[in-house]
């Protein structure tokens, strides 16, 4: 098992929405095993495809131990009770800051087969599908954070050796 190597912010993949698979094939099955591959790590909780590199809408999820993934998803209900939860992810490592999500969320999309998948969650898979569809569209959690806090949380990015820069 070979990872692949994580973009960090400042990567304009991961400020793009990404495309639909369209085509189910073994490429398709690579990019997930890759992702199912990439989540498993302690301390990772979802990986989208745009982390890796690749601009399709696809990712995996590794939450309380229930793992899995989602092509083309789509979130299509969330609670209306938020809550502020500690949010981080692996395309902005070492920084980690409050983020107002969903309770609760469903997503859904389709498997390899592309057959229907509904994934619902509450607490943090609810956060991880919402993050990881963020992804998905080109948001990263520090787009959702208040001005201020957002403000603050570039500038720390911006002073990391990981910080990608052109």
């Amino acid at each position: 098992m070979a990872m692949r190597e994580l973009r960090y912010f400042g990567d304009p993949v991961l400020k793009t929405r990404c495309d639909p698979v369209i085509t189910f094939d073994k490429k398709t099955e690579a990019l997930v095993t890759d992702l199912l591959d990439g989540v498993k790590p302690s301390g990772r909780a979802g990986l989208a495809a745009p982390q890796i590199g690749v601009g399709l809408r696809v990712f995996s999820y590794d939450v309380e131990g229930l793992t899995g993934y989602v092509i083309n998803p789509e979130i299509v209900e969330l609670s209306e009770a938020t809550h502020e939860i500690d949010e981080a992810c692996l395309s902005v490592p070492e920084l980690w800051f409050p983020t107002t999500r969903a309770v609760r969320a469903v997503v859904r999309g389709v498997d390899l087969r592309n057959e229907p998948v509904t994934v619902e969650g509450q607490d943090v898979l609810a956060q991880c599908l919402q993050h990881e569809t963020d992804h998905l569209d080109g948001i990263l959690y520090l787009d959702r954070l208040p001005k201020d806090t957002k403000r603050e949380a570039l500038k720390q990015a911006r002073g990391k050796d990981w910080f990608w820069r052109r």
